[in-house]
């Protein structure tokens, strides 16, 4: 991770999706000797919010991603406007995308609709998760009717349609887990259930990742994981974000962070710089994808391109 020579990757070539060819599923891309390139966004609660994401989109089209992904919130017009910002995303702008669902509130049958809305939109991949506790609840609930665990939804979306369901890994242990093979087990269980690939939670240490990439291979579980990157922009934001998440940030970046602070354009630059060096080593390392949390913003994706030498980056 400290050699300088991680600014000069090869060229990934991102060949445009033929037509039609945005509906295919994702695990079908995986493994042809490319890494897919995917970023994630989450609904805005308001239609300004909503055209910028859309804008933002647009911004980002040129570095053809593999598939785009959109969170799930609790409530119903979030909801509303996942379906609604996923269709619109593989429809209008041409680009694979891919849904988040949640157990979070909703029956069985509820859930059934949503992916049936999906699927008549054209929407092939969906993502699997139990989902955070509603504002103000301190523990997960299942809905009557509903289903408690992410592997009961991952087998209920695997059966309803011809999905890809990915499924959520945690490189540090998931906050809420006792240990690291009771997180396994949890995975393992995910993918038994119909899981085809895992969208890991976002870390700095790639060593975690290996380690993590090497137990779950040893657990049995032969589905590529594709590693989540979040460009550090902003101490604070950061520093709560991992507290919920259970990501660490080792301490000599930390340190480093924390002397910038006053500066906000010294932490831009030295999260950019973390980020593309993590991305660098992880796909040295023939990592299956790399996807970024983007904060529905373009720049800190878009300038990690550059530095990777994306064909299509800006």
């Amino acid at each position: 991770m400290d050699d300088p020579r991680w600014l000069c990757v090869p060229a990934l070539a991102r060949a445009p999706a033929p037509s039609g060819t945005t509906a295919m599923r994702i695990d079908q891309l995986l493994g042809r000797g490319q890494p897919a390139i995917s970023f994630e966004f989450f609904p805005p609660k308001t239609d300004a919010g909503f055209n910028q994401l859309l804008a933002t989109v647009e911004e980002l089209r040129p570095l053809e991603p593999s598939y785009v992904s959109v969170t799930y919130g609790a409530g119903g017009s979030t909801r509303e406007k996942t379906v609604d910002l996923t269709v619109r995303i593989q429809r209008d702008l041409g680009i694979r995308s891919m849904a988040h669902l949640t157990c979070v509130g909703h029956t069985a049958d509820e859930l059934g609709g949503i992916l049936d809305d999906l699927w008549a939109g054209g929407v092939r991949n969906v993502l699997a998760l139990r989902g955070d506790p509603p504002a103000g609840a301190a523990t997960f609930t299942k809905t009557e009717g509903g289903f408690a665990y992410a592997d009961e939804l991952a087998a209920f979306a695997a059966a309803r349609h011809d999905f890809c369901v990915a499924v959520a890994g945690y490189p540090e242990g998931h906050p809420q887990c006792l240990n690291r093979t009771r997180d396994l087990e949890n995975l393992k269980r995910k993918v038994d259930a119909g899981g085809r690939l895992v969208i890991t939670q976002l870390f700095f240490d790639n060593a975690e990742f290996y380690r993590f990439r090497d137990e779950a291979e040893r657990a049995g579980i032969k589905v590529p994981e594709v590693a989540g990157i979040m460009p550090i922009t902003n101490v604070s934001q950061i520093k709560r974000f991992i507290g919920m998440c259970g990501a660490k940030i080792p301490h000599p970046l930390l340190t480093r962070l924390e002397s910038l602070e006053q500066d906000p354009e010294s932490v831009y630059r030295a999260g950019i710089d973390h980020a593309t060096e993590q991305c660098a080593d992880l796909l040295k390392q023939q990592v299956a994808g790399l996807h970024y949390y983007t904060l529905n913003k373009s720049k800190a994706t878009a300038d990690i391109a550059k530095r990777l030498n994306f064909d299509h980056a800006f």
